[in-house]
């Protein structure tokens, strides 16, 4: 197939390009930048801003398959004047739009774990409106919601440095906020699964990782891949909203009232679809076992395994 992904050149994105040119596919990354830098050799890299659609279309038109993976970061507030109704709801209008112009067969839109348009923050709000818009369209589509995505280039593991200090450090909640991080090499896989196989077709999957982990566990799993133990100071989840809010304007900082908000929920799965990709989730990658890290409470395979 011939595959334009939107938003190639980003951290998920580079990854499954390279996984879809392993496959065999004419792949094209879609970016707002002409860099490359990352992709294997044969990825086209193209130009395009899928907030503009003019400057899209003519990219898309003449493609099989187009995924969307153009997103701003959950984790941390919006910059260079982007906004998530902009990037989310108006990009995928724009792909969408764009698609169904140029006669695409398939349509693969990456979500997020809990979307939804009643949602409590900007970004579960955008890509619950972003899903309504691919589920109402006239295209071949399959909606995957991962929970937060880790591996070499993500953002999870630094934000939790840029959350905390190392030795003594306070969390919102005592971080008992709980995710189910999946690691990026088992995420890419299923996405090019489900563009290959048409039985994705129509279907939503909530993808996540091998086990739940607190914000503390990640916290602790991230300092001690540095040889370092910390303690953890309880910030009432109250106080800790009050003090992102009055913070969220000044723009060298990277947290806000979203973000606070983002804290008050869980992201995990009830029934983890990773099995309608023939995957077992006690199979999949730890967050432990990728810091190369071993012992007591600490699941996954050792540092080094696939």
């Amino acid at each position: 197939m011939k595959i334009l992904v939107a938003g190639g050149t980003g951290f998920i994105g580079t990854n499954l390009c390279a996984e879809l040119a392993e496959r065999g596919h004419e792949v094209t990354a879609l970016s707002r930048s002409p860099d490359g830098g990352g992709l294997p050799d044969g990825v086209e890299v193209a130009i395009g801003d899928v907030s503009a659609y003019d400057s899209i279309v003519d990219t898309v038109a003449g493609h099989d398959a187009v995924v969307n993976l153009v997103a701003l970061s959950p984790l941390f507030k919006p910059r260079g004047g982007k906004s998530h109704e902009t990037v989310h709801l108006g990009g995928t209008e724009n792909l969408v739009r764009a698609a169904e112009a140029g006669d695409i067969d398939r349509f693969l839109q990456l979500s997020a774990l809990g979307a939804d348009p009643d949602g409590a923050t900007a970004y579960i709000r955008t890509k619950g409106k972003a899903e309504a818009v691919v589920r109402s369209s006239a295209l071949e589509w399959t909606i995957v919601r991962p929970s937060v995505v880790f591996g070499d280039g993500g953002e999870f593991v630094d934000f939790t440095k840029a959350l905390t200090t190392p030795y003594v450090t306070g969390l919102p909640g005592g971080g008992k906020t709980r995710f189910q991080p999946i690691w990026v090499g088992d995420l890419v896989p299923m996405l090019a699964d489900a563009l290959e196989d048409e039985a994705h077709t129509g279907e939503t999957y909530d993808l996540a990782g091998p086990e739940v982990l607190t914000l503390a566990d990640v916290t602790e799993l991230a300092y001690a891949a540095e040889g370092k133990d910390i303690t953890i100071v309880p910030i009432p989840m109250g106080l800790a909203k009050v003090g992102l809010s009055a913070i969220g304007p000044v723009p060298f900082l990277p947290f806000g009232p979203d973000q606070a908000r983002s804290l008050a929920f869980d992201n995990t799965v009830t029934d983890n679809d990773v099995t309608a990709f023939d995957r077992d989730p006690a199979d999949l990658t730890t967050l432990a076992s990728y810091l190369g890290l071993a012992g007591p409470g600490r699941r996954g395979r050792p540092a080094g395994t696939a």
